[in-house]
């Protein structure tokens, strides 16, 4: 399987190292028929949802494609198609005391390979002379904090409080990285979020083709 997921992005549909990833992470979940994704297709966006692995795939078509609303897989024309998202999920179990009505139920279950790796893209030392680490180990576990010491801080965050987000997660993106962080929990929303974020696990993680300047 794909040591860093980013090595996926670029894949067809029906590459054989999609392919062994996908199969690798139903057998972690011992979850055969897991292999086998729900498809939502539009005309600009293919997706492959798989729940019970915790993990969502964006393919772009390309080539002036523009599948169909509604395909089934045969349908889809794979040479036609880039994987240019993939999201992973996390689920964490509700803190004691918190508000049930508030938490989401979400259809996905949690990752189940940890840690999760990904390189990470070097970067010029900061002013104390310290210089960024290679690459970061992701578990289930860890926080908003631990994201920006291994990662530095981020180019856009967003959510948390205001008018109109007050219920919506924060979440930051390191842009260079091709990576963005959607925290959940309670710590996550309202108006002290970002002072409360720290402690927050993450909920969604984001992988996109890295942006330059």
């Amino acid at each position: 399987m794909a040591s860093d997921l980013k090595e996926l992005l670029g894949q067809k549909p029906s590459s054989p190292a999609l392919a062994e990833h996908i199969s690798a992470l139903a057998s972690s979940a011992s979850k055969s028929e897991a292999i086998t994704p729900e498809v939502k297709s539009y005309p600009d966006a293919v997706y492959f949802n798989y729940y019970p692995l915790g993990l969502s795939i964006l393919f772009k078509p390309v080539n002036g494609y523009k599948p169909k609303t509604g395909l089934k897989r045969e349908d889809l024309q794979d040479d036609n198609l880039v994987l240019d998202g993939i999201d992973i999920y996390n689920v964490p179990k509700p803190k004691a005391g918190a508000n049930a009505s508030r938490a989401t139920k979400s259809p996905y279950t949690t990752y189940p390979i940890s840690p999760i790796v990904f390189s990470l893209v070097p970067l010029p030392a900061d002013k104390d002379g310290k210089t960024r680490a290679e690459s970061i180990s992701i578990t289930p576990e860890t926080t908003g904090k631990e994201f920006v010491l291994s990662m530095g801080e981020p180019d856009r965050k967003g959510g948390g409080a205001g008018p109109s987000s007050g219920s919506i997660g924060i979440w930051c993106e390191w842009a260079k990285d091709g990576v963005m962080v959607e925290f959940g929990g309670e710590e996550s929303r309202g108006p002290q979020a970002w002072e409360r974020g720290k402690d927050a696990l993450w909920k969604v993680i984001s992988i996109f083709p890295p942006k330059k300047d």
